[in-house]
């Protein structure tokens, strides 16, 4: 069994062995600071409706419901003052200040929208909701966008997932070259986390 294949075969047993549960509670985690992309979670859950285990509408519906309580976690966090977490634990998340203050000004330029927008943005999108609380947003309109967002997010992820497992064993003829091409991103995300890490045990220590 190749990378790629374990990778797939380990990720739907999760979600299998979790259900929908597992899904509320992963994508809490990835729309809060937590290292876990959506990108690495719907499409395995579209794995499973091809399997019959989930079905569309349960997935999204679960997966938006984990969006939206995480995101009400990290709004929580920014209104009762966000940025002292971040400098506390960010270093151990690949999140620091500066990452805050992008999406502080991404959300200061395109106001109330930016956070339907944010859920396509990668990094932004675990931060936006940091800001939109410091900014004292309306939550209904949050809650909104957010909902909105999310769910054509991982409804995208989900039948992405969905079409690759349909389409499987073409996918697997070149399931060499994918092995070689995730095991290079593995390494290299390996690296820049020890890197970031050392970096800023290291800066905390100089102040």
């Amino acid at each position: 069994m190749g990378i790629t294949e374990w990778i797939a075969t380990s990720a739907t047993a999760l979600l299998g062995a979790t259900g929908y549960t597992g899904i509320v509670i992963l994508m809490a985690m990835e729309s809060m600071v937590f290292p876990v992309p959506s990108e690495a979670v719907m499409p395995f859950a579209g794995f499973l409706i091809v399997q019959g285990q989930f079905t569309f509408t349960g997935v999204i519906i679960a997966s938006t419901f984990g969006s939206i309580i995480g995101s009400l976690l990290s709004y929580a966090i920014g209104f009762y003052g966000g940025k002292p977490f971040i400098h506390r634990f960010g270093k151990y998340l690949l999140l620091n200040p500066h990452h805050l203050e992008v999406s502080e000004r991404f959300f200061a330029k395109r106001g109330d929208i930016t956070i339907f927008v944010a859920r396509f943005i990668p990094i932004v999108r675990h931060l936006i909701s940091i800001p939109a609380g410091f900014g004292k947003m309306n939550i209904w309109k949050f809650s909104i966008y957010t909902i909105i967002g999310a769910g054509c997010w991982n409804a995208f992820l989900t039948y992405v997932g969905y079409s690759l497992k349909n389409n499987w064993s073409e996918v697997m003829k070149y399931s060499h070259t994918i092995d070689l091409f995730v095991v290079g991103i593995l390494g290299i995300a390996g690296i820049y986390y020890i890197y970031k890490v050392i970096q800023s045990l290291s800066k905390a220590k100089t102040n």
